[in-house]
């Protein structure tokens, strides 16, 4: 996995997608696939119905270069960042494996600057429970971001576990792409 494949995918998911429905689409990404989104809004940002992220990494060097909440100080503190350069990766989760070239990439890209100046409006869903990523990061972005607003989850941890979270989550983000454009949920073109 590395930032650069991410961005690929989605520019090659934005051209299917142009192809096969009618209208702009809307991108929903969660966590680290706010990443390759926030770098991809350059070209993308003006093409999109509705942009909506949940618990966006918004920070890479604050979430794991030089992680600041628990979650992230255990899995990319000192120790673990020696992995990539001795085993050529750092298995996250005892089943992820991240590569040494995904972290060399990371300095380098400064995905808030990149919705900062391109982004189109957009929603952001944290829980207030969510250690992986900071919600203080998420909820100033969208107090400075432009046409960007904040809806926090009471309760929530960072993948929105459990039945009542994932529900409000999905019934606050289609009600709002709902708003943003009426006609997103358009049928296939024939």
């Amino acid at each position: 996995m590395t930032i650069a494949g991410e961005m690929l995918d989605l520019q090659a998911v934005s051209a299917y997608a142009a192809k096969e429905f009618l209208g702009p689409p809307a991108v929903v990404a969660a966590s680290f696939g706010a990443v390759a989104t926030g770098l991809s809004m350059p070209w993308l940002g003006k093409r999109l119905a509705g942009l909506v992220l949940w618990n966006p990494v918004l920070d890479l060097r604050r979430t794991f270069l030089e992680p600041e909440l628990p979650w992230g100080v255990a899995n990319f503190g000192p120790a673990e960042m020696a992995r990539p350069a001795e085993d050529g990766c750092l298995v996250l989760n005892g089943v992820f494996p991240l590569g040494r070239v995904l972290f060399a990439e990371m300095p380098g890209y400064r995905p808030i600057e990149a919705y900062a100046a391109h982004s189109p409006p957009a929603l952001e869903l944290h829980g207030d429970r969510a250690g992986h990523v900071s919600f203080d990061i998420a909820r100033r972005a969208a107090e400075t971001i432009r046409h960007w607003e904040f809806h926090p989850l009471s309760g929530a941890t960072h993948g929105f576990h459990g039945p009542e979270h994932e529900a409000a989550a999905v019934a606050v983000t289609t009600r709002w792409l709902r708003e943003q454009s009426p006609s997103l949920l358009r049928s296939r073109k024939v």
